[in-house]
Formats: C-alpha cells, sequence, structure tokens
C-alpha cells in the first residue's frame, strides 16, 4: 500500500473531543481524578508536582506551594502513573478487504480507529503504545505520555502492509514477557483467525493484571455476502479460489457468520473482555461516539 495514507479523521475526532476513554479496572495510574491508584496507602516516594484539575484528591494539595505561587499543585508520586494503554493491531492480510460499500479497507479504518483514540487518550495524558505485526516484523511500540508519539504511531500504521497470515494469538503471547507494567489491552482486529488460542494468551494477560479490549473490524459483505452471479471467491490469504454461484449456499453462509459473531461475543463476555463490533460501511465518528458514550453510561452504572 501506498506510504502517503492518512490516518487522522478530523470529523471522527471533533465527534469525540468531549468524551474520555477510561480503564474499567484498579491499573496503575492515576490522573486528573480518571484513574484509581493500587498503591493508595503505601510509602511511596515523592516525585513532581501536577497542578490541580476538578476531581483530583484534594488531601493532595500542597498549601505551601499554593502560599508561594497562589495556584493549585498537587503532589504526585513514583509509583503513580497515568493509565497505560497498548493498541494491537492486526495486519495479517485478511485486514486488506475492502468490500463494495466501505470507503476505506478493514486495516485502514482500524488504524483510523486506533488513532482517533490515542488523540483522545494523550489528551487525556494517558501513555499510549503500539503493537503492530506486519510482513516486515513485530514491532512494539512501548506506551509514551510524549506529544510525539501519536505521529510515531501514525507513522508505524501508514507504513504497514498487512499481508500475513493470521496469527494473532501467537502475537498476543509474546506480548506477555513484553508488556509488564499493568494497563488497557486494546485488540484490533477481524478476529478471522484461530480463536481459542486468541482466549487463552488473552487469559494470561488478563490473569497478569490487564483489562482487555476487543474492538472488531468487519465489512459489511462479509456477513451479508451480497454478491450475485458467478462469482470467484479467492482466500486471501491463500492460495486457493472457489468458482460459485452465491444464491446457493448464502443462507447458510449468513447462518454460520452470525454463530461465528454470537460465539465471540458469548467468549468475550464470559472471559470478562470488552467486546464492541464496528463496520467499515458505518462512518467511524458516529461509531467511535457511539461506543464512547454507552462505556462511560455503563460506567456510571457501575
Amino acid at each position: 500500500m501506498p506510504s502517503s495514507r492518512t490516518y487522522s479523521d478530523p470529523d471522527a475526532i471533533a465527534q469525540i473531543s468531549d468524551l474520555t476513554l477510561r480503564s474499567r479496572r484498579l491499573v496503575e495510574g492515576a490522573i486528573s481524578g480518571q484513574h484509581r491508584s493500587p498503591f493508595h496507602g503505601f510509602n511511596i516516594e515523592f516525585a513532581s508536582y501536577r497542578e490541580y484539575t476538578p476531581g483530583d484528591d484534594l488531601r493532595r494539595l500542597d498549601w505551601r506551594v499554593y502560599a508561594r505561587s497562589d495556584r493549585h499543585y498537587i503532589k504526585q508520586y513514583e509509583e503513580e502513573s497515568n493509565a497505560r494503554v497498548t493498541f494491537v493491531v492486526d495486519a495479517s492480510a485478511s485486514m486488506n478487504y475492502r468490500g463494495t460499500t466501505a470507503a476505506l479497507s478493514k486495516f485502514d479504518y482500524g488504524a483510523t480507529l486506533v488513532i482517533a483514540l490515542a488523540m483522545l487518550l494523550s489528551r487525556q495524558q494517558d501513555p499510549v503504545g503500539l503493537v503492530l505485526f506486519d510482513e516486515e516484523a513485530n514491532t512494539f511500540l512501548p506506551p509514551s505520555a510524549t506529544q510525539a508519539q501519536v505521529t510515531v504511531m501514525s507513522g508505524l500504521l501508514e507504513g504497514c502492509t498487512p499481508a500475513r497470515k493470521t496469527e494473532l494469538g501467537g502475537l498476543l503471547r509474546s506480548l506477555s514477557g513484553r508488556i509488564r507494567r499493568r494497563g488497557l489491552l486494546v485488540v484490533v482486529s477481524d478476529l478471522f483467525t484461530d480463536l481459542d488460542a486468541v482466549y487463552d494468551s488473552l487469559n494470561r494477560l488478563q490473569f497478569a493484571g490487564h483489562e482487555v479490549l476487543v474492538l472488531q473490524v468487519l465489512d459489511r459483505d462479509e456477513t451479508e455476502l451480497p454478491f450475485d452471479g458467478p462469482t470467484v471467491f479467492r482466500d486471501i490469504e491463500g492460495d486457493e479460489e472457489l468458482f460459485a454461484e452465491p444464491s446457493a449456499f448464502r443462507k447458510s453462509y449468513r447462518r454460520a457468520m452470525q454463530d461465528f459473531l454470537d460465539g465471540v461475543t458469548k467468549e468475550c463476555g464470559g472471559r470478562g473482555y470488552d467486546h464492541v463490533r464496528f463496520f467499515t460501511d458505518v462512518p467511524l465518528g458516529a461509531s467511535l461516539s457511539s461506543f464512547l458514550h454507552a462505556r462511560q453510561g455503563s460506567e456510571g452504572r457501575a
């Protein structure tokens, strides 16, 4: 794919600018009152100050600094950091698919989704990172809260050529020894892979204290099989081809696909992973806004 792609979507970013993405679980983070810290009450070392924002614990205000500067500052500690968010993006060949009603391929849509969320998280001062398994290498960009981090992530995604066979389970398993600090793992994939291997790896990461969010990106063609007339179906990750009349098996195909979708929803829910499905024919801003609103609503009811 050409390197001229850009994954910054101003409309999508604008639609979610007043929303937040927070961790549901207790992770290593506390910033602006948004994330709880598991170190409360421990004897931890003071590191620095940051300005007070509404929602901060008033007990951490340093009144001596206020007396000198007439500004409110909060004490920040060594063991206290922001919630760390790592995006794991599936760059297998199946993510290249772009159907009859979509403006973007699944990979391009997923990458744009990642950059929009990364920008949102950066504004929350949360470190963001990227894991990308493309045809050249297994790219691992550790989470960082620097201003340049989202730009680096964009460059890696824009330079990626999805071409491998799906090996998402193995990629996730390899992260166990690389992501040592607990955080939020956001998996972006169509999930057309060995799901048992994916679930096993995610279970290990969850057991290690990570929160898991699965964002499944699909093309409408893959659920509807809308083709008419004799059609050549090619295995996008292999060499097989099938010449067939779609109407002959459309009903059974849709039933099998629905079973697959229902199975993913059930398994993710039963294992404690948050799971959201995105379709590439739906404008990204609308889908992201709906997802974040629903997530914030469920937090309020918790």
